[in-house]
C-alpha cells in the first residue's frame, strides 16, 4: 500500500509549482522541469485515488437494496484494477536517474580473441546501429579504428534521441561470443569477447574543466577508420592530465574536432564521478542487473545454437539472428523490469 500522506505531499508540491509558474515567481526553467517530472506521477495518483474512492462508494452502495446489484457489478472490476494501478504508481514514485533522458556515448573494444574479437566488436557496432535506427535515434561515429579484416580495434559513437541512456545503460560490460571464426579452417568453435561502455552525455554544469588540466594537440588525420585521407593537421587529441584520459577526434574540421573531443572528455569524467558515487552507494550490495563494471561478463552470443543468454537475469532467447539485427527490446525491457523490481524491494 502506498502511504497516502506521501501522495498528498506530492500533490501539494505539484499544485505549488503550478501556482508559482502561473504568477511568475521563482526560476521558471527550474520550476517547469520539476513540474514536468511530477506531472505523470500526479496523474497516476489522481487515477489511483479515484479508484479507491469509487471502491469505497460501491461498498457503501451494498447497503442500499436499489443500488446493491450495480455495486456488485462494479466492485470486481475495481478490485482487479487497483493492484495494477498501485504497481504503476509505485514505479512512478521510484527514484529517477537524472541521466536517463540524456544522449549517450558508446565505446566498443575487442577483448580476448584476437582477430575474431575485433570482428565481433564490429558485429556489436552494427547491432547497436540497427537498434538506434529502429528507435529513430541518430548514431554518429566519432572515432573508429578498423583492422585489415574489417574488424574494429576501437570505436566511439554518439547517440542522440529520446531516453537513449535509459534504454542502453545496461549494455555496459563484457559481451562474449561463441562461434566458428571465418579464419578457422578446422570448424572449431572459438570463444572471444568485446567490451561495451555506455556513458551518459555530460552537460556543462556537470563537469568543470580547468584549462591548465588539459593538453590539446593537433595531428594529421587519416579519417575514421582510414576511410579517407585528410592532408591537413585537423585531428585533435586532448589529454586530461590529472586522470590521464586521452580522447581523439579525427573529422575533417578542426573546430568540430575540438567540440567533439571536449564533449567526449566531459562525458568520460562525468562517468567517472557517477561510478564513484554508485560505488559508494552500492558498497554493501550488488544490483541484480550488474554493477555496470566494464569487466563484468553480462551476455553470451552462441552462434551454433542460435542462442543469446543474459547472465544477469538468466534470460535466454533462441533468436540470435534477430538480436544481431538490432532486435534488443525484449532484452532491454527485461533488464529494466528487473532493475525496477530491485528498486521496489529496496523501498519496501
Amino acid at each position: 500500500m502506498v502511504p497516502m500522506d506521501k501522495l498528498a505531499a506530492i500533490t501539494q508540491r505539484f499544485e505549488f509549482l503550478e501556482a508559482s509558474m502561473a504568477d511568475g515567481s521563482g526560476d521558471i526553467a527550474v520550476l517547469a522541469k520539476e513540474y514536468s517530472d511530477l506531472k505523470p506521477v500526479v496523474e497516476e495518483i489522481a487515477g489511483y485515488r479515484q479508484a479507491l474512492d469509487d471502491l469505497a462508494e460501491a461498498q457503501m452502495m451494498l447497503a442500499d437494496p436499489e443500488m446493491k446489484e450495480l455495486a456488485e457489478e462494479e466492485m470486481p472490476r475495481l478490485k482487479a484494477a487497483i493492484p495494477d494501478m498501485e504497481h504503476r504508481l509505485q514505479l512512478a514514485l521510484l527514484p529517477k536517474d537524472a541521466a536517463d533522458a540524456r544522449p549517450a556515448m558508446i565505446e566498443i573494444r575487442p577483448g580476448t580473441g584476437g582477430d575474431e574479437a575485433s570482428l565481433f566488436a564490429a558485429d556489436l557496432l552494427r547491432m547497436y546501429q540497427r537498434y538506434c535506427e529502429a528507435q529513430g535515434w541518430t548514431f554518429e561515429i566519432i572515432e573508429q579504428q578498423v583492422t585489415e579484416l574489417g574488424g574494429i580495434k576501437e570505436v566511439t559513437g554518439h547517440i542522440q534521441g529520446t531516453d537513449v541512456f535509459a534504454r542502453l545503460k545496461f549494455e555496459s560490460g563484457v559481451h562474449r561470443v561463441q562461434r566458428v571464426p571465418t579464419t578457422e579452417s578446422g570448424g572449431r568453435v572459438h570463444t572471444s569477447a568485446a567490451t561495451v561502455a555506455v556513458l551518459p552525455e555530460a552537460e556543462d554544469v556537470d563537469v568543470q574543466i580547468d584549462p591548465q588540466d588539459i593538453r590539446i594537440d593537433t595531428m594529421r588525420a587519416s579519417g575514421a577508420g582510414g576511410q579517407h585521407v585528410n592532408t591537413t593537421d585537423s585531428a585533435v587529441r586532448i589529454t586530461h592530465i590529472p586522470t590521464g584520459i586521452i580522447v581523439v577526434s579525427a573529422e575533417k574540421s578542426q573546430h568540430r574536432n575540438r567540440e567533439i573531443a571536449m564533449l567526449t572528455l566531459k562525458t568520460r569524467l562525468f562517468d567517472l564521478e557517477r561510478q564513484r558515487i554508485d560505488g559508494e552507494r552500492a558498497a554493501d550490495r550488488k544490483s541484480q542487473v550488474g554493477s555496470g563494471d566494464r569487466s563484468e561478463r553480462i551476455r553470451t552470443y552462441n552462434f551454433p545454437q542460435g542462442r543469446m543468454t543474459d547472465h544477469r537475469i538468466n534470460l535466454t532467447l533462441y533468436k540470435l539472428d534477430q538480436v544481431m539485427q538490432g532486435d534488443l527490446d525484449e532484452i532491454i525491457d527485461a533488464l529494466t523490469a528487473e532493475h525496477q523490481a530491485t528498486l521496489l524491494a529496496e523501498l519496501d
